[in-house]
């Protein structure tokens, strides 16, 4: 199912219990993408919703799929109209989660992964207590900034500032339901996956769990 077909199908497709929302954030370079790709192969369950960005795309990303791509005067113009839950804007470029496609996926009983930096974070749980956020850590800022340099996409002034807003960043971790420090990519998946399952079996989150079991005896 594509995105532009959640928004079409929400009212006629409602579950029974509405899905999860997870929310991920990692200083740039902590592989946060290569972590939630690895995640999605070993729960299919799980989709991430893009973000509205007027950030240029990098060489293989696609739009629709890793964010949605507009120009600054056409973000404007959606933040005028409110149709984004936040909205921030980063390292000179704007990003902002598409309130629609979010809470008619969220009705769908849909999984859904957001890729946020910690100040949209935030704003995102003040409006969905409900939601579960995790902190991907890099093992050591030595090996993020291996990994930035690494990119090839950034000179040495965008990488100096985004070591500084990594350093930043990291006094945001207290408000974060969750941390995990992605070392191997299949270990930090999976125990993100844990979080999910866990997160899923909660009583507040199963309410009529009595329903469906035989209390007969």
């Amino acid at each position: 199912m594509g995105w532009d077909m959640v928004s079409d199908n929400a009212n006629a497709c409602i579950s029974s219990s509405e899905g999860l929302l997870i929310i991920i954030s990692a200083p740039a370079g902590t592989g946060k993408g290569t972590v939630i790709r690895k995640l999605r192969e070993i729960n299919s369950n799980i989709r991430v919703l893009p973000s509205v960005t007027t950030r240029k795309p990098r060489v293989g990303e696609q739009d629709g799929v890793n964010y949605f791509f507009k120009g600054k005067d056409e973000f404007l113009q959606m933040i005028e109209k409110d149709e984004f839950i936040e909205w921030v804007e980063y390292c000179g470029n704007y990003y902002g989660t598409p309130r629609k496609l979010l809470e008619d996926s969220l009705k769908l009983g849909i999984d859904i992964i957001l890729e946020k930096e910690v100040d949209g974070t935030v704003k995102i749980k003040e409006q969905y207590k409900d939601s579960v956020s995790i902190f991907l850590l890099p093992p050591s800022f030595k090996e993020l900034k291996r990994r930035i340099e690494g990119r090839g996409t950034e000179d040495a002034e965008v990488i100096k500032k985004r070591m500084e807003r990594a350093a930043e960043e990291l006094t945001y971790i207290s408000r974060y339901d969750y941390a995990v420090i992605n070392d191997h990519v299949e270990e930090a998946a999976e125990a993100v996956n844990c979080i999910i399952k866990a997160e899923k079996l909660k009583i507040k989150r199963n309410r009529d769990i009595l329903k469906k079991i035989d209390l007969s005896y």
